[in-house]
């Protein structure tokens, strides 16, 4: 029986890693993998899909406007579908996925962000917690060692910033995860 996953973590929680050895581990079995992710994300090339310890594939680009659904009707067959960065998707499309796991008996796993860099839901993980079947955190630290939940966006000096547009993208030198405690002392050390 097939079923939508979310699987999110901080920044630096190996989400794309993660999401490129499942792709590898379906194939290596012989099934067809379409690994898909949402155009926003352009950090290191339109169609790629690449982790920060190395690892990398080349994905379908789906853009706000384009129907999942009926991509994948049109991409051909596959036993599973993976997506990096899915807190990206429209609301939506999240709903098409969901409607893929229910007609076609169809896994799809979407690993994501739950939050920005303020805490608010992005509308793809919103969309996600509340129809996904299985979620599951991907674990990352704090520096001062405890569980890191906060995605905290940084200035070129390291001081964390409070506003701003929701997507911003960049990697360890715009963000870092961080507990919500030591997020909120390093804000008002700022403010002090």
């Amino acid at each position: 029986m097939a079923k939508l996953y979310f699987k999110y973590g901080a920044m630096g929680s190996s989400k794309s890693a993660q999401a490129l050895i499942t792709k590898f581990n379906y194939e290596e079995l012989g099934m067809k993998v379409w690994l898909i992710k949402p155009s926003t994300d352009t950090r290191d090339g339109a169609e790629i899909i690449k982790s920060r310890i190395g690892l990398e594939a080349k994905a379908t680009i789906i853009t706000p406007e384009q129907n999942i659904e009926e991509e994948y009707r049109r991409a051909g067959r596959y036993d599973v579908i993976i997506s990096d960065e899915a807190q990206f998707f429209t609301s939506a499309q999240i709903d098409q996925l969901r409607t893929l796991v229910d007609t076609d008996d169809l896994p799809v796993l979407c690993f994501g962000l739950r939050t920005d860099f303020l805490t608010h839901f992005f509308p793809g993980s919103q969309r996600l917690m509340e129809l996904a079947d299985s979620i599951t955190e991907i674990k990352t630290v704090c520096a001062c060692g405890r569980k890191a939940t906060v995605n905290a966006r940084i200035d070129k000096d390291g001081n964390v910033i409070t506003e701003g547009s929701q997507v911003f993208l960049g990697g360890n030198d715009s963000y870092i995860a961080m507990c919500h405690k030591c997020w909120k002392q390093k804000i008002r050390e700022q403010q002090g």
